[in-house]
């Protein structure tokens, strides 16, 4: 487990309202297949475009935003993903899709329902994004939200139709969908307990038949007409996900490299509001003070 000092913890929008989501979901149970040979090699997860693998960069920003558990739903090559569970073994916990090669995304995350019993936040494994997508999402006055982007022209997107700033429809060809398209789904949610209960049902009621469902346009969309998903959208967030080898290039020329200045940026930001909320407190001597100002900058440096 990594030093607290390691981590820049921003809890301004963990706290903000209610209460705050102290659990996460990963799905990571994918095989790469568009990802060919390097897909069969490596999970798209444990791909790395910087010094830390792509899901461990993900981890990493869980924490920094008050997130406590994160579940991890393995499949191709978990193997892969047991260092990570060995270096946060206080945070992480690995669950494994004994079905992965033969099942869509619902039935991963199917797989994890014993070990939430609360609201959490839902991410994909080959995710980069920027930590207030995060932020964004908790921040949120809803209890459920699909996270938005601007649109991309990646040729990949999922488009999203709302009605009202609420969840309607999504999918990969614009038109199936109608006029108010708000934006991209982004692949990071905030789903509470009925509405996971909902989605659970519907579910259940397909896997008679198949197990190929994915928890976005099949279940998601389907409980949103029973409880409402709101679709914050983040317009200008630099955010990826890595689908095959023109995704990697994007991701490791265009994006991570705005990604780690973005949030290099933030942590300078949280560091400096720190030290005014110190200074401002009468009763802590200036000693104390000085140290925790110094432990702030600190963690910045690392």
């Amino acid at each position: 487990m990594p030093n607290n000092q390691d981590l820049n913890v921003d809890r301004n929008a963990v706290d903000s309202h209610g209460d705050a989501i102290r659990t996460a979901i990963i799905l990571a149970a994918g095989m790469g297949i568009r990802l060919k040979e390097r897909g069969k090699a490596t999970p798209k997860g444990c791909m790395r475009l910087g010094e830390k693998s792509i899901v461990e960069e993900s981890v990493i920003r869980l924490l920094s935003v008050g997130i406590k558990r994160i579940v991890v739903v393995t499949g191709h090559l978990a193997e892969q993903f047991e260092p990570l569970q060995n270096q946060y073994r206080e945070a992480v916990q690995l669950v494994h899709n004994p079905h992965f090669a033969d099942s869509g995304s619902m039935y991963s995350l199917y797989c994890a329902r014993h070990c939430v019993d609360e609201a959490f936040l839902l991410l994909e494994s080959d995710l980069v994004y920027e930590r207030r997508a995060l932020t964004a999402c908790l921040a949120s006055p809803s209890d459920n939200v699909v996270l938005l982007a601007g649109l991309s022209n990646s040729s990949d997107e999922v488009f999203v139709e709302t009605q009202n700033g609420h969840l309607v429809a999504m999918s990969k060809n614009r038109d199936h969908l109608g006029d108010e398209i708000s934006g991209e789904m982004v692949g990071i949610c905030k789903i509470s307990r009925p509405l996971f209960s909902v989605m659970l049902d519907t579910a259940e009621q397909r896997f008679v038949t198949t197990r190929h469902m994915d928890y976005e346009t099949d279940c998601l969309v389907a409980a949103s007409r029973d409880v409402p998903v709101s679709c914050p959208v983040v317009e200008d967030l630099m955010w990826c996900e890595i689908d095959d080898e023109t995704h990697l290039t994007r991701a490791r020329n265009e994006i991570y490299p705005v990604v780690q200045k973005e949030d290099a940026e933030a942590d300078v930001c949280d560091s400096q509001r720190l030290r005014s909320e110190l200074q401002t407190v009468p009763d802590q001597g200036a000693s104390e003070r000085s140290r925790a100002i110094g432990e702030a900058g600190a963690n910045n440096a690392k």
